[in-house]
């Protein structure tokens, strides 16, 4: 039996945290041993340990930390690590040099990459040559889209990819599953329009954009509500914005849940006005729950979504178009059904996280070899 270390930036869960928990439930447990590192604490550490998988936390905030490596690499020797699993450039950063020194094969997972249009061309940079030097000494690259290893090598020359989709597990997000009505807590009726926004709080989620929209098409629509469900670095920027739009009577916002497919099967739209994404396993997840999506044409969402097939797609930072889209999926409601449709159908043809596991194991054989 090979052990696997799996590394990833934070123990909260996200769209990344999402994707390694479902691919350590669906690994070969008699052909591989997985063990999770992360920089942070956080409920997948939780739920990894509740199942009996080993897990270390090194606390860091710091790409290609010295100090954080040396315990990085006492952990491998110590484990006897037969294969690192990188998930995301940050987590790449602090294990890639630690397993090239003791010659363990490493595969990098590209959950989106790290440099963006909106930064500046020095942060750009820079960044661009830190994925181009994880990429380069790394065994394998996988990225979650065409999309993404595209745009890979356009910016820098990727060579050799191998391109993984996400996937989700279709037993827990299934449409057709009896749910616990959530609406009444949200203090919601049947008959009001729900928005929602569950995603991390960040920059790269555009919360701010989401509770502009909302607030506009309230204005024109009060049956539009919204529930906004997540927490990160912008936490305290849109706690002002509810508090100042006097948004409480038509939003209920929440920090991290773990009852996602119930609060999926609460709402009617999904919405992610995302500025960069690899392919969002919260994306897939909604289209799994049969919800209309309103999305932004990042790199994965541009393979999933159709505009007006199964989902309507906007352009980056663009408010009216948000705001319109929400109305409008309100009152066509033949498009709402036909979105909700083939979203779902499309999920379940290609996205099973049983088929990224399996995948995902055919490499580790290769490297393992």
């Amino acid at each position: 039996m090979k052990k696997v270390l799996e590394v990833i930036r934070q123990g909260q869960i996200g769209g990344g945290e999402s994707h390694l928990l479902d691919l350590v439930y669906y690994l070969d447990k008699t052909r591989y041993q997985p063990i999770c590192l992360s920089f942070t604490g956080g409920e997948m550490i939780n739920r990894f340990e509740e199942k009996g998988i080993k897990c270390y936390v090194i606390e860091s905030q710091s790409p290609f930390d010295l100090n954080v490596q040396k315990r990085v690499k006492a952990v491998m020797k110590e484990e006897k690590i037969d294969i690192v699993h990188a998930h995301g450039s940050r987590a790449a950063s602090n294990v890639l040099f630690p397993a090239k020194s003791l010659h363990i094969p490493i595969i990098y997972t590209v959950h989106g990459w790290s440099f963006h249009d909106d930064q500046n061309a020095i942060i750009k940079t820079l960044r661009g040559w830190s994925e181009k030097l994880i990429c380069h000494l790394s065994n394998t690259v996988i990225c979650v889209s065409n999309s993404n290893a595209d745009t890979g090598r356009q910016v820098f020359g990727l060579k050799s990819v191998t391109v993984i989709e996400n996937g989700i597990n279709l037993d827990i997000f299934d449409r057709n599953r009896t749910f616990e009505d959530r609406r009444a807590g949200f203090h919601f009726s049947k008959d009001d329009f729900i928005v929602g926004f569950i995603a991390r709080t960040t920059k790269q989620k555009n919360p701010l954009l989401f509770l502009e929209a909302l607030k506009k098409a309230h204005e024109k629509n009060p049956v539009v509500k919204g529930l906004f469900v997540g927490e990160g670095d912008m936490d305290s920027e849109v706690d002002a914005y509810i508090q100042n739009g006097n948004m409480k009577s038509y939003l209920y916002r929440s920090p991290f849940r773990t009852d996602v497919p119930e609060l999926l099967n609460s709402i009617d739209v999904y919405c992610l006005p995302s500025l960069w994404e690899g392919l969002s396993i919260a994306l897939l997840e909604a289209m799994a729950m049969g919800k209309a999506i309103i999305a932004t044409p990042t790199d994965g969402t541009k393979e999933l979504l159709t505009n007006r097939e199964n989902g309507l797609v906007v352009d980056f930072n663009n408010q009216q178009q948000l705001v319109d889209a929400i109305l409008e999926l309100h009152d066509n409601k033949a498009l709402f059904e036909k979105c909700s449709k083939n979203a779902t159908l499309l999920v379940q043809q290609r996205f099973n996280a049983q088929r990224v596991a399996d995948s995902v194991m055919e490499i580790y054989a290769k490297c393992a070899s």
